[in-house]
Order: structure tokens, then sequence, then C-alpha cells
């Protein structure tokens, strides 16, 4: 009796080691050779998740071609993305998120423009700049980029793919075919690429008491310009300032902050809301912009534009002028994946200090008024000096500033 249990005990005690034994090689051997799963929630239906398995076993198995299971995975996981249908959350292969993270220059090797995504998704010409390929081959305002080098652009959603495509080396050729709404028309262009010196400031005097300066863009180095710019025009006399935001589709959030800091009191600049209700607020100091103030807007003023426009005109720091903003207020989050992969999602939206939404809705001037349709399509430089109907009012409204603060008004 006592040598049966003995036995017994022995069976145990190997069984348990062998167990035991089993356990850690079976997890050392998945610790070398981890298995990864596809997890759905409890929301996602039974026939989905069988007709996902199942088309991806009809594919693999009865396509004509042998098919890599991989790219299978990387389609269905830009087509996951796709389905939220923002235009502004893209999928990024190690490829795409290579060229999105290049480092912003004060040059590059392009055609010379500055696009936006329209309401339709489509890449368009905001701005051309002089002496630029665009310029000489005959761009224009508002036309939209459809093919290049006779890749049809028009799926992707994403803007920076898009330009990604149009820049390459210098002295090679691209090919651009625009659909132009002013002909109802394609125009194929063709131009070489070359190296852009991208100045996205201008400045001059008007009457000699108005500064105006025009911003094409919000780049990385723009307040200290804008700063620079201020200070020259005040030395030669200005009494009041037109800020041009026309045609501008935004840029660095960063020094649109820096710059409303600089022109509105002290308070809420601008803040963001994500889906649970968690904000993210941007406030100025005490320092404010003294001077008279008109800022010129129009249906291309995009983003950071518009978070400018609106800080001035919740805090009645200068008169909006011109035609009410694109309306693009969302704010995007890039995180990157495993092999290099990103994702770019809308992770927040942005609000007015006075807690409006200007997403779709636009920033309204307080003074509407548009150029004539003839140059609707134009570049802000190229309208003759004195037809611009937009800037002439400004000039009117800053003289009137001006001659108000003067009597102490």
């Amino acid at each position: 009796m006592k040598r049966n249990v003995l036995t017994v005990l022995i069976c145990l005690i190997v069984a348990i080691t062998c167990f035991t034994a089993g356990f850690f090689t079976n997890n050392l051997i998945d610790a070398l050779n981890p298995k990864y799963e596809i997890v759905f929630s409890q929301n996602v239906s039974r026939e989905n998740i069988m007709n996902f398995n199942r088309v991806k076993s009809i594919l693999l198995n009865s396509y004509y071609k042998e098919l890599d299971e991989n790219t299978l995975l990387e389609g269905a996981i830009k087509g996951m993305v796709d389905a939220v249908g923002d235009p502004y959350t893209v999928y990024y292969t190690p490829d795409m998120m290579k060229s999105f993270m290049e480092q912003q220059t004060g040059s590059y090797v392009g055609i010379g423009v500055t696009v936006f995504m329209d309401d339709d998704g489509l890449a368009t010409v905001a701005d051309i700049f002089d002496d630029s390929p665009a310029k000489a081959a005959g761009m224009r305002n508002g036309d939209k980029i459809v093919f290049v080098n006779g890749e049809d652009v028009t799926p992707i959603t994403d803007l920076n793919l898009i330009v990604q495509k149009i820049k390459g080396q210098p002295d090679t050729e691209v090919d651009i075919t625009v659909y132009r709404p002013e002909i109802n028309n394609y125009v194929e262009l063709s131009m070489v690429r070359k190296v852009i010196n991208l100045v996205y400031i201008h400045s001059r005097m008007i009457n000699d008491n108005i500064g105006y300066i025009q911003l094409k863009l919000f780049d990385e180095d723009i307040t200290q310009d804008f700063v620079k710019h201020v200070n020259q025009l005040i030395s030669q006399g200005a009494k009041g300032l037109i800020l041009d935001l026309r045609n501008n589709p935004g840029g660095d959030y960063s020094q649109v902050v820096r710059m409303a800091d600089i022109i509105v009191p002290e308070g809420l600049i601008v803040y963001t809301k994500d889906r649970y209700g968690k904000q993210s607020e941007e406030k100025s100091g005490a320092n404010e912009f003294k001077m008279p103030l008109t800022v010129l807007i129009n249906e291309y003023s995009a983003s950071a534009s518009e978070i400018l426009s609106a800080a001035i005109k919740d805090y009645n720091k200068g008169t909006l002028i011109g035609k009410t903003t694109f309306g693009k207020g969302l704010v995007q989050t890039i995180i990157p994946l495993e092999g290099d992969a990103g994702l770019k999602f809308t992770s927040a939206e942005y609000y007015t200090p006075s807690g409006v939404s200007i997403h779709g809705v636009g920033v309204v001037p307080d003074i509407e008024i548009d150029n004539d349709e003839k140059y609707r399509y134009y570049s802000i430089d190229e309208i003759p000096e004195g037809e611009d109907k937009q800037l002439l009012r400004a000039v009117e409204e800053i003289n009137r500033l001006i001659h108000e603060q003067g009597h102490g008004n």
C-alpha cells in the first residue's frame, strides 16, 4: 500500500515537473516567436468578422496570382482609415511617413505655389510665388490639381502626399494637369522644378501713414519677421497697419499663437477640445498692439489665418474686411507606428476665444466686400494698383481709425 502511494506521488511529481518545464518552454518559444492577433470589440457584428476572414482566405488561396498577406493587411489598414471619411486622417506607409517628416526649410525644390484642400477634397492653388516655374507656366489661383506626371491624385486625401509628388530634384520636369474653374476645362502644364526661395512676408508703405504687411503662410520664423517688418514700417511713419491674410492657407500653430499674443490683450487666444471635452488653452500676455489695425481675409484664408482673425475680431482689436474665410478648424496629431509607418488623425477642434467653432463655418468679416469677378483667380500681387477694392476699403477704414485716434475718440 505504501509502495503504491509512493509510486503515485512520484508520478504526480514527474507530471508536474513535465508540465512546469513545458509551460516555461512554451513561454520561451512564444517570447522568441511571438504570436499576434487582430482583436475586435463586441460591437463588431459576427458577419463582418466572418466576411473579413473569408475574403482574406479567398484572395490568398483562389486569386489568380499569389498575393502577399502583408500587402493585403496594409491595404485593410488604409481602408479602415479611409472609412473614417475625414480628408485630414491618413495612414502613412514608411515611405510616406519619411517624406512627411522631412524637416521644413526656407527653400525647397518645386514649382512655387501654396495649396489647400477644397471642400471637394481637391488640391487647390491658393497663391503663386513670383519668379516661379508655376507662374511662368501660367498656373492660376483656384486651379485644381488632378494629375501629376500622369498619376490621378484626386483620390489622395492628404495634401502633403500630393505636394511630395510635385517636389523633386532641381532641373527635372513635372507635368501637372489642372481643372480650371475659370474656363470650366482642363489645362495641361509642364514646368521644370527649381529651388524656390520662399518669402512668406512682404511689407510696404501706403500713403505715407499706413503700413501694409502681407502674410502668405505661417512658417517657423514668421512672428520674428512680422515684428521686424512692423518696426520698419513704424520707423517710416506708419500710424496704422493693414494685415493681409488673403489666400493664406495656414501653417505653424505655435507661430500664429505667438503672433496673436503680440496683437491681442491678455486673455484666451484659442483653445482646442477633444471628443472627451478635454480642453487645451493658449493665452496671451498683458502686452498688446496699440495701432489702428485692419485685417484682409477671403475664402482662401484658412486654419492659422482663421485663428488669428477670430482672436482679433473677438477682442475688437481690428476690423476684418473681405470675404468669409475657408472654415478649417480641426487639429491633427501624428503618431509613429511600427515599421516606420505613421498615422495622422484629427484629434480635436479649434474654438475662438468666445467659444465658437470655425470649422465648416469660417470667420465672417466685419465689412464684407469682394473684388471684381475678373480678379477672382488672380494672385493678390497681380491685381492692378487701384483696382483692389478690398485693399482700398481697408485703407479707408484705417484712415478713419487714425483720424479717430488723433481726436482722442
